[in-house]
């Protein structure tokens, strides 16, 4: 068996700049299923709850206080209530584009992150950002002040995202080997 640094040394890099590509368009795909699925979930959870009282009103979410928190320290900008209905979505978006990213990456780099088909890094994913950087950052209470129904929704919802993603990347990342073989193999 080689060493590590030999290992490194036969990764191409057009395989990792393929990996990151992969990886960022699942992560976008896996980000939209991911939303639908928390739509259905929400849907319901709200035909189970039609004979109940309003419900109060929530706060701001993680992403549009995330957007809000940048827009106002970069560019020392507040944003409107207009522009905070684009800004969510965007920073939703980016961060499942952006982790998607690093899974194709690590992907190209250390083949055994793809063990599981996705599910340990949504699991991953789920724990660093919404029970650790999310509420280190003050954007949302601290994990322990959350019942456990809104863990398992929030779980649910990134093993979606990671087998999601880890699909598609499979899928983007054969379409790209196979036309790079092809390439090769032509007889033009």
């Amino acid at each position: 068996m080689g060493s590590y640094m030999e290992k490194m040394e036969k990764i191409e890099t057009s395989d990792v700049i393929k990996g990151a590509f992969a990886g960022l368009v699942a992560g976008l795909v896996a980000t939209v299923v991911m939303t639908e699925f928390q739509s259905l979930v929400n849907k319901m959870s709200e035909d189970k709850k039609k004979h109940k009282s309003k419900q109060k009103e929530e706060k701001e979410p993680a992403t549009v206080k995330a957007a809000e928190m940048i827009s106002e320290s970069v560019f020392d900008h507040e944003l409107t209530k207009s522009e905070k209905k684009i800004a969510g979505p965007a920073m939703h978006y980016a961060m499942g584009a952006t982790s998607g990213l690093i899974y194709g990456i690590s992907s190209e780099v250390a083949p055994i992150t793809t063990v599981g088909t996705g599910l340990p890094f949504g699991a991953a994913v789920w724990l660093v950002a919404d029970d650790v950087a999310v509420p280190a950052l003050g954007l949302s209470k601290s994990p322990t002040e959350f019942p456990l129904s809104t863990h398992a929704y929030a779980l649910s919802s990134h093993l979606v995202y990671g087998l999601t993603t880890d699909l598609v990347r499979r899928l983007l990342r054969s379409l790209l080997s196979a036309r790079k073989f092809a390439a090769q193999h032509s007889e033009i």
